[in-house]
């Protein structure tokens, strides 16, 4: 008689394990995400507590050479802001999106511009070579010094690696890769968190940069457990609705750049291309000034961006609605609130709307003026003048606080032609800004005014 194989249950989230079923995560606490998978045998897991990098010896701190690292630029500018200026050597990059929107060509195009540079190997384990070959030949890709690799094992992988020695390698994608040591599937968590484990230790001793690319789940998180975003350098995502030909790519974590950078990408027949002025994609191309729109100078990393806020407020029934596309939905209600109590706006029996143009998602409370602006604007129908923009975050107390690094946003909207801003007084530029008229506000009822006379 057979003996059953011993079960295990894996956290998909953290990828801690359990002997039996819990409906509750005993690691992270998270709930429902214990999957059923087959216990591996032991001794053959010993490589995973070996270190990602070669050993040093005990330094101190100030006596460590501090040298910056040296960057490959990967041919697409908005990709290497992203990136802090390149590629590095033995960095290892983690890139998520929805399927189909853009990964593989963005990577293709990448790997087709360093390989004048350098040794390259690009393995598919989703496509075959001639699918590949023919995306290269779409996109006007040459292609000739790009090495291709269809292949599922971690085991050969390794062996085209060590024979192959590339400098960049891209991994298309993490998800349908697995060890021949372990019985579980390719993309369960034992199989992802090992094989991102293996790479990430061949990409650290060898010196090759690598990408990995990795699914995402139905709300948009990266698949897998999450010691991926852990062991790699590097998080990226590829942002963007399908129906539009404009993709954001978004550092979530950078430990040789910053985090929050974007970089800003065009879909055409010839592949992706960087938009050099990407705050022409979040503002409306109105021939006259319209109610409920307001411009805001926002900060995604270290690049200000002009997106346009749009409000709608109507007249609503005894239950009136409070909806925001690309904004917080409760901090909505709290600047409504706000709105009443200190500048005697009621809105308690309209429903109220808010849009971002663009589909961008704004989370930083430099918002909160613009929003409030443009609420106003359409509650009373009367539009903001041309060339107006303003940014500050709002308090309970109905104080406007300043936002970070106020002048490189009013600079940025000057650059841009407007002429008018309202923004906190802690913002108010020391030296007058040419072209650029400034309304400096302490309290939200001070900017309800300053915007009733221009």
């Amino acid at each position: 008689m057979a003996t059953k194989d011993k079960s295990i249950y894996t956290c998909s989230e953290c990828g801690g394990t359990s002997a039996k079923w819990l409906g509750r995560c005993p690691s992270c606490g998270a709930w429902n995400t214990l999957v059923e998978g087959v216990a591996e045998a032991g001794g053959g897991g010993k490589n995973r507590y070996q270190a990602l990098a070669k050993s040093q010896p005990v330094a101190t701190l100030s006596e460590i050479e501090a040298t910056d690292f040296e960057r490959t630029p990967t041919g697409q500018e908005e990709l290497d802001r992203v990136l802090g200026g390149g590629i590095v050597a033995g960095g290892v990059v983690l890139i998520g999106g929805d399927p189909g929107i853009g990964k593989s060509t963005l990577l293709l195009q990448a790997i087709d511009h360093l390989s004048a540079q350098m040794p390259v190997l690009y393995v598919s384990g989703e496509e075959s070579g001639a699918q590949i070959a023919m995306r290269s030949r779409r996109l006007g890709l040459a292609g000739a010094k790009v090495r291709v690799l269809a292949e599922i094992s971690l085991e050969k992988i390794l062996a085209t690696l060590e024979a192959e020695r590339p400098a960049f390698c891209v991994i298309d994608s993490i998800q349908t890769v697995y060890s021949e040591h372990l019985s579980s599937a390719p993309g369960s968590v034992a199989q992802v968190r090992e094989c991102a484990a293996h790479l990430t230790r061949t990409a650290k001793a060898t010196g090759c940069a690598m990408v990995l690319v990795g699914h995402v789940t139905k709300e948009g998180a990266l698949a897998g457990p999450r010691v991926l975003e852990h062991i790699v350098d590097t998080v990226l995502y590829f942002e963007g609705d399908t129906h539009s030909s404009f993709r954001l790519v978004r550092a979530i974590k950078n430990r040789f750049g910053a985090v929050n950078e974007i970089g800003v990408f065009a879909m055409t027949e010839k592949g992706l291309k960087g938009v050099a002025n990407p705050s022409a994609i979040f503002l409306s191309t109105h021939g006259e000034p319209v109610p409920g729109s307001c411009v805001l100078v926002t900060l995604e990393g270290t690049r200000p961006l002009l997106v346009e806020l749009q409000a709608l407020v109507d007249a609503g029934g005894p239950n009136p609605r409070r909806l925001s596309v690309g904004l917080e939905k409760d901090r909505l209600a709290m600047l409504l609130a706000v709105l009443h109590r200190h500048a005697g706006v009621a809105t308690m029996d309209q429903d109220v709307f808010i849009n971002a143009v663009g589909g961008v998602r704004i989370s930083e409370p430099a918002a909160d003026l613009a929003v409030l602006l443009a609420i106003q604007s359409s509650l009373r129908g009367k539009p903001l003048p041309r060339g107006f923009i303003a940014f500050g975050e709002v308090g309970l107390a109905g104080e406007v606080r300043p936002a970070p690094r106020g002048q490189e946003r009013l600079k940025e909207a000057a650059k841009l032609g407007f002429s008018v801003a309202v923004v906190p007084k802690a913002n108010a530029p020391k030296k007058p800004i040419e072209g650029l008229t400034v309304h400096a506000v302490e309290r939200i009822e001070d900017a309800m005014e300053s915007v009733r006379g221009l």
